[in-house]
């Protein structure tokens, strides 16, 4: 389980370039690679579809700046945030399989 000391500091912070954020190198942080590859994944649906923050909070139920936070690697998404946010698009977020973060 991921804790301590390797979550106390934000995924994109992870990162050698934190500027790089969603597509910054995470290889050695597999955990922050999964997060940096669900905010990609997010921020393309988001735009793809036109959406806004606003509209996927109402829709998904999770607070705007949670999904805020999640786009800028700012956080660590639960579970059930992921699971909340899939179903309002109806589109899977979490990255098939060790290799899909990018």
């Amino acid at each position: 389980m991921v804790g301590g000391r390797a979550r106390s500091a934000a995924p994109r912070e992870l990162a050698e370039d934190p500027q790089a954020w969603p597509y910054a190198d995470l290889t050695p942080h597999p955990a922050a690679a999964v997060v940096q590859a669900i905010a990609a994944t997010l921020a393309g649906i988001l735009a793809e579809r036109r959406l806004s923050l606003r509209g996927l909070a109402a829709a998904s139920g999770v607070n705007r700046q949670a999904i805020a936070d999640l786009l800028a690697g700012r956080s660590w998404p639960d579970v059930a945030t992921i699971a909340l946010l899939e179903t309002a698009l109806a589109a899977r977020l979490w990255p098939e399989g060790p290799s899909a973060p990018r």
